[in-house]
């Protein structure tokens, strides 16, 4: 089942100016229910402005966003309801912070929706954790934290609104190997726990490969692949034509490939081919 579809999606950047581009070109798309669908491809494929689309930031040129079923801008006076039911955190969301405190940050939202204090906290409370942060973080400022933690603050704060989406842009971006991993754990166990739908936006093809149950590439404001990563990453030669890489691990397996060892070219994680390695150590 199609949590969100997408229908002959078209969108312009600089409509009307010498400078027209056309970022999104005829886009049919279906983000399942209840998995984490990745969305990846090269600078200025179209990814970021097609996330915009979910929940109405932007405005199709022609096409439809549908929302369980319904045109998110059937009623354009009802775009803002939308935009609680999917949420989005944008690129580098630290800078948006500018609340004196954490607890009022994630608050802000809850508070928009018109919930009650008791509410407020608990949301709160419970979205904080699912951050991965402690309980303590709540009354310091924002700005006093590292970056990760600020990442995960403004996580924290879309998440508290409960989304029945959550839409990541570049979650990791410029964090640390060890904090890429720890956020992408939280919001796998995030996922899990709620039951959401999520997509994350990313360039890294090793995360992708890793955390998400689906996948889609695009090219030139386009969908040229879909599937999950076993089709995806087993296309090695495509993705090298449209300016995207494998995983590392691919690339060592290929080369395994070339050198007469009989491995799985298609492993894109590290666990996939060890436990290929190791079937052929044992034979």
């Amino acid at each position: 089942m199609s949590k969100i579809k997408i229908e002959e999606l078209t969108y312009l950047h600089g409509k009307g100016t010498p400078y027209e581009i056309k970022a999104l070109d005829g886009i049919d798309l279906s983000i399942p229910q209840g998995v984490i669908t990745g969305i990846i491809g090269h600078t200025g494929s179209g990814k970021s402005t097609l996330v915009q689309m979910f929940n109405g930031i932007l405005r199709p040129e022609t096409g439809r966003v549908l929302l369980d079923g319904n045109d998110i801008w059937q009623k354009p006076k009802n775009i803002r309801s939308v935009r609680f039911k999917v949420g989005l955190v944008m690129q580098y969301p630290e800078y948006q912070l500018f609340e004196d405190t954490v607890y009022k940050d994630i608050a802000f939202g809850p508070k928009n929706m018109g919930l009650g204090e008791d509410e407020i906290k608990e949301r709160v409370t419970e979205s904080v954790q699912f951050a991965g942060l402690p309980i303590d973080v709540l009354t310091k400022s924002p700005f006093d934290l590292s970056g990760g933690q600020k990442r995960r603050v403004a996580i924290a704060g879309i998440i508290a609104m409960r989304p029945d989406v959550l839409v990541l842009d570049e979650p990791a971006a410029g964090l640390d190997p060890k904090g890429r991993e720890a956020i992408f754990n939280n919001i796998v166990d995030y996922q899990k726990e709620s039951g959401s739908t999520v997509v994350i936006v990313s360039h890294s093809m090793e995360d992708m490969a890793r955390y998400c149950d689906n996948l889609v590439v695009m090219n030139d404001g386009k969908i040229c692949m879909e599937g999950d990563a076993d089709h995806i990453f087993s296309q090695s030669k495509k993705l090298s034509e449209i300016g995207l890489d494998v995983p590392q691990i691919t690339k060592l397996m290929l080369k395994l490939k070339e050198m007469g060892v009989d491995v799985d070219t298609g492993a894109y994680t590290v666990e996939k081919a060890f436990a290929d390695l190791i079937k052929i150590y044992n034979k």
